[in-house]
């Protein structure tokens, strides 16, 4: 790699008029938007140097052609040896999450992709166990570099690559998953235990969402937590119980938590039991939160509604709304006089603004005069560039019956 890097960058010359994003801190240049590429045709994932249509630099990048995202931009104004740069977004990053993060947790996102500067890379943090997902050509290019970092900065026990899906498969890549440095017990590798917010959870690096576990709410768990006391809570798409944990902890007088997955729900039981929680502390449903909630009007005090993705493609926005309207109508309708509820979008391409009319929509069809108290969103170990608005994916609203 050290190779590579020391060789000249092809050079992609954007068309006139095209720069403004990029200057503006989009660290996507579409297609579209390249006037030519000097030499043609780089490999999937190659550097290159990025300038305006008058040949002015404009930061480094790399390339692969045969995606609609044709450069993702790594640094703004420099060519900087890619080695150094990498090392220097890792201390960064490092040292942004150690001003924010809880001393009562050991579990966050180090690397958010373009948020941290290292577009196609997340690196999420469980314990002494660091799981990394390389989405892209250039992040793929970016893997031993990367790894070495990762074991000089931090000494990890291990680090796992779970580099799987769609996102790998437009990029012409194959999915990669598995032990990659550290200790190489299969108990090891197939789970671990973490700790957020002074409650421990059990992590499954084999089977488990996104890496493992969903960080991303790990503060909005905590506001859950806040405001549980003496409640009667439901945890709608519950996973593996992480807001049921949290209303535990905060006091709630009952808990109901609901999935579709039997696997997730028996690791929410394990969690209750890690925390030495009462066995009975939560009622455990498995089944369809929509269908539940219909059965149940009037009954709950706060409800944390957060199902999977509604939006995977623009092409669904439509009809995720129309669901997101329906969801969050039967939510309104199940609860109490007075109730607060917690209610999530992670469809990438619904936008907040789609959202929240959504659940105006509902408001008026459930015939419940809701507040908006905050609106909500992953924590400061998930940071998005001011200039990608694309890379906004998680919006939440708290809300409160006048």
């Amino acid at each position: 790699m050290a190779g590579e890097v020391n060789q000249p960058l092809a050079r992609v010359i954007l068309k006139r008029g095209r720069e403004g994003p990029v200057r503006g801190g989009n660290p996507w240049i579409f297609s579209q938007a390249i006037e030519r590429i000097a030499p043609a045709r780089p490999e999937a994932g190659a550097l290159v140097s990025v300038h305006d249509a008058n040949d002015a630099l404009l930061g480094m990048g790399y390339c692969n052609p045969a995606t609609t995202i044709a450069v993702r931009m790594l640094a703004w104004g420099e060519t900087p040896d890619l080695r150094e740069l990498i090392a220097r977004r890792l201390k960064n990053a490092l040292e942004l999450r150690r001003r924010f993060i809880r001393g009562d947790t050991d579990s966050y996102r180090l690397i958010n992709g373009d948020g941290d500067g290292l577009s196609g890379i997340v690196v999420d943090r469980y314990g002494g166990v660091l799981v990394i997902q390389l989405l892209t050509a250039g992040a793929e290019r970016m893997r031993e570099a990367l790894i070495a970092e990762l074991d000089a900065m931090l000494h990890p026990r291990a680090i796992i690559e779970r580099s799987a899906g769609a996102v790998r498969r437009q990029e012409g890549l194959e999915d990669r998953v598995g032990l990659v440095s550290g200790e190489s017990s299969d108990r090891m590798i197939a789970q671990a235990i973490a700790t957020e917010n002074g409650i421990r959870v059990h992590v499954d690096f084999e089977h488990g969402q996104k890496t493992g576990y969903f960080l991303d709410q790990r503060e909005n768990r905590a506001l859950a937590g806040s405001l549980a006391k003496d409640a009667r809570v439901l945890d709608a798409y519950c996973y593996e119980g992480g807001f049921a944990l949290a209303a535990v902890a905060g006091g709630a007088r009952q808990i109901v938590a609901i999935d579709t997955s039997a696997r997730a729900i028996g690791f929410a039981r394990q969690n209750l039991e890690l925390n030495t929680y009462a066995p009975d502390a939560v009622e455990f449903v498995h089944g369809e939160a929509p269908k539940f909630m219909a059965e149940m009007p009037n009954r709950f005090d706060l409800i944390v509604l957060d199902p999977p993705p509604l939006a995977r493609t623009r092409g669904d926005v439509e009809r995720a709304g129309r669901m997101y309207v329906e969801l969050n109508t039967l939510a309104m309708r199940a609860l109490a006089p007075g109730g607060r509820i917690l209610t999530f979008s992670c469809s990438t391409h619904f936008r907040a603004e789609e959202f929240i009319r959504a659940v105006r929509y509902a408001a008026s069809n459930a015939g419940r005069q809701m507040r908006l108290i905050a609106h909500l969103g992953p924590g400061a170990d998930h940071p998005v560039l001011l200039g990608h608005a694309e890379g906004e994916y998680l919006t939440g609203l708290l809300l409160s019956e006048l």
